[in-house]
C-alpha cells in the first residue's frame, strides 16, 4: 500500500483520502490500484456501513496526472492502453454499485477524472469553496472514469455536452441548481456535515439500503416493468429481515430502531 491513499475507519463510515495535495491529489497509479483494493474490500467489509471518499488539503482531485502524461515515454499500443485504463477505471463503477452508500465530500477543485469519482458516489456534499470541471477538452481527451454517464443522468444530456465540450468551471452554487451536488456547507463544517450523514447512514438498514441502492440503479436504464419486479422481490426480501421487525417493534413502541443488518 503506497501513501497516495489514506484509510481510517470510524463509526462504521469508511474514509478514504486521496493523498497528493501538492498535486491536487492528481491520480496516481499507486493511488488508483489501492483505491480499487480498497473499495473492493469494503465492500465485503461487515463493519462498514458508508464510504466517504476525499481528497487531502485544499482540493479534491485534479484529475490525471497531466506532468506525468506529458512526461511520459510509455510507447504502449491502442489496445494495452485500453485495457489498462478500463482496469483504472473500476473504481468508479465500485463506487456506483458497491452495496452501501457512497458519499463524496468535496473542497476546491474536482476535475476531469477526479469529477468522475465524485459523480459515481451516490451523494455528494461540498463546501463553497468547491469548483467542478470536466476539463478533458483542456487537455485532448474525451473523458473517463464514467464521468459522461454519470453527469448525463443527473444534469440531462443538454447540459451535460455543454460542460463536456466547453470545459467550463462550475462553482458549488450552480453545482446545486444543476443538481450536480446535493448539499453545499461552509468549508469549516464539512468533515463534520458529510460525515455526521455518512454515520447516520452507516447506523441504517444496510440491507435495506443495498437493495434501494440497486433499484436506484436499475431505473437509470432498465424498464418500469423490470423496476417494478425488483422491487417487489427486495421490498419482500426486506419484510423478512431482523431489521425489519427490529424497526416495526421500535415503531409501536414509539423508540429510534438499532438495525444490525441482518
Amino acid at each position: 500500500m503506497s501513501d497516495d491513499l489514506l484509510q481510517q475507519t470510524i463509526d462504521g463510515v469508511a474514509l478514504l483520502t486521496l493523498n497528493r495535495p501538492d498535486r491536487l491529489n492528481a491520480l496516481s497509479r499507486p493511488m488508483l490500484d489501492d483505491l480499487a483494493v480498497a473499495l473492493h474490500r469494503l465492500s465485503r467489509d461487515k463493519e462498514v456501513g458508508a464510504v466517504v471518499i476525499t481528497g487531502a488539503g485544499r482540493g479534491f482531485c485534479a484529475g490525471g496526472d497531466v506532468k506525468g502524461m506529458a512526461e511520459s515515454t510509455s510507447d504502449a499500443g491502442l489496445e494495452e492502453r485500453t485495457q489498462d485504463l478500463r482496469a483504472r477505471m473500476e473504481s468508479s463503477r465500485l463506487l456506483h454499485e458497491m452495496p452501501k452508500p457512497t458519499l463524496a465530500m468535496v473542497r476546491g477543485p474536482a476535475a476531469g477524472a477526479g469529477l468522475s469519482l465524485a459523480l459515481a458516489c451516490d451523494l455528494r456534499i461540498v463546501s463553497e469553496t468547491a469548483r467542478f470541471t470536466t476539463a478533458f477538452a483542456r487537455v485532448g481527451f474525451s473523458g473517463d472514469f464514467g464521468g459522461s454517464y454519470f453527469l448525463t443522468h443527473l444534469v440531462g444530456t443538454a447540459r451535460a455536452r455543454e460542460l463536456y465540450y466547453t470545459a467550463r468551471p462550475v462553482d458549488a452554487a450552480e453545482a446545486l441548481a444543476l443538481g450536480m451536488v446535493n448539499q453545499v456547507v461552509a468549508d469549516a463544517v464539512l468533515e463534520a456535515e458529510t460525515m455526521a450523514l455518512a454515520r447516520r447512514l452507516a447506523k441504517g438498514p444496510r440491507i435495506a439500503l443495498a437493495y434501494m441502492k440497486r433499484n436506484m440503479n436499475a431505473a437509470e436504464s432498465g424498464t418500469l416493468a423490470e423496476l417494478f419486479d425488483l422491487e417487489a422481490l427486495h421490498h419482500s426480501r426486506c419484510g423478512l429481515t431482523e431489521d425489519h421487525r427490529e424497526a416495526t417493534q421500535a415503531f409501536v413502541a414509539k423508540r429510534e430502531p438499532v438495525f444490525k443488518g441482518r
